[in-house]
């Protein structure tokens, strides 16, 4: 069998493909064994600053590169072995990964967990400013202060869904 970083490498330019056609983009693509077996699991995405229920993915968008993908890659014969396919989104609590995120979602409320203490703290809660000249994250922290966080130090953020 291929290994699966090759499946996942092939998986995520064929997907790339799909999902461009209808004006979307690849979050994560991840290959792994389960319970039930192989499991093939793509995550779809807007581009753009689209996060609230209204503009992020549909179902409908997962339906149809769900459908296109599986023709693809069973043509092209990519995935070696029986595996069952999931197509989502990120979610609405969706992680953040690199300053464009953080430039792109800045307005919204996000939690962030750091590795390293910032204004004492390793965990803030409250609405993201964006970024900073230097690339540090800006935080306007529950606390009412503005925190400014090294992007290096961060473990995981996500926004906070708003209704």
């Amino acid at each position: 069998m291929r290994g699966e970083a090759a499946v996942v490498d092939q998986v995520r330019a064929a997907a790339a493909r799909v999902a461009g056609g209808f004006g979307l983009e690849i979050f994560a693509v991840q290959f792994r064994r389960e319970a039930g077996g192989m499991v093939l699991r793509v995550q779809i995405d807007r581009p753009g600053p689209a996060a609230t229920a209204e503009e992020s993915v549909s179902v409908e968008d997962c339906a149809r590169v769900s459908r296109d993908l599986s023709a693809v890659l069973d043509v092209e014969d990519v995935v070696p072995v029986a595996y069952i396919l999931e197509v989502s989104s990120p979610g609405l609590d969706r992680p953040l990964r690199g300053l464009e995120d953080y430039r792109r979602f800045a307005g919204r409320r996000i939690k962030v967990v750091m590795r390293e203490a910032v204004d004492g703290q390793t965990y803030f809660k409250g609405r993201l400013g964006g970024v900073d000249d230097s690339g540090r994250v800006l935080v306007d922290g529950e606390d009412g202060r503005r925190h400014l966080v090294p992007v290096n130090i961060i473990t995981r953020a996500n926004l906070e869904v708003e209704f």
